[in-house]
């Protein structure tokens, strides 16, 4: 039995400001469970006004959300930041990790905020982590003290913390070289076969697109194809 770990039913969106433009027009996809999945488009076609929304970030649009068959709808703030938290691993062009704070440190931070689990058994699970993407040995180093790649792996260990149902990448290899872009794709890949972590991808770099499992195409707010 396939088990949907998200789903978009019809979702549209509009700004005002001041006149209404449609940014996104029945977007309408699901995404499988260990399945690698990228969104290509051009600038301005829609792409992160859609996973914004997919992230629960944004719930001012039409259509339905399910997030591991969870109706999205009418949830207020503190709910949407509880599943958020606990069922979706964020990973950005820029690694946005804390300087004051160590590697493992970084790494720790959003399952301590989830709170689930007591702080000695999320630092085990950080250091795990760590080590899944071979980078254990800058545990106790600052990102400052690390190349991009290298922050990269621990933004990716980060967003892993939670054993969220989904990672969710903007431009994720969007900062990087051609070297580390190849590497941050191939631990994505090693995510989906051995781990069979779900991972939804935004991205410029067609190479990139071209080897995950899936590719929806965008166009003017709207999927084209779902390749």
């Amino acid at each position: 039995m396939e088990h949907k770990v998200i789903e978009s039913i019809g979702i549209s969106k509009s700004f005002h400001d001041p006149i209404t433009v449609k940014v996104l027009s029945e977007i309408s996809f699901s995404i499988q469970a260990g399945e690698f999945v990228s969104i290509v488009g051009k600038s301005g076609c829609g792409k992160s006004t859609l996973l914004y929304i997919l992230s629960t970030m944004d719930s001012n649009y039409e259509g339905k959300l399910y997030l591991d068959g969870m109706n999205m709808e009418n949830k207020v703030d503190r709910e949407r930041a509880r599943v958020r938290n606990e069922k979706i691993g964020f990973v950005f062009q820029f690694h946005y990790l804390l300087n004051e704070f160590n590697n493992l440190q970084n790494v720790m931070l959003p399952g301590l905020k989830l709170g689930k689990f007591a702080a000695d058994k999320v630092e085990h699970d950080a250091y795990e982590k760590l080590k899944i993407l071979g980078i254990e040995d800058a545990a106790l180093k600052y990102p400052n003290q690390l190349s991009g790649g290298q922050k990269q792996r621990v933004a990716i260990a980060r967003a892993l913390i939670n054993e969220p149902l989904i990672i969710m990448g903007d431009e994720p290899t969007g900062n990087l070289d051609k070297k580390n872009s190849d590497n941050v794709f191939n631990i994505f890949k090693e995510l989906a076969e051995e781990y069979h972590q779900s991972l939804l991808i935004v991205t410029h770099d067609m190479d990139f697109a071209a080897n995950t499992q899936r590719t929806i195409t965008m166009e003017d707010g709207k999927i084209i194809s779902h390749g």
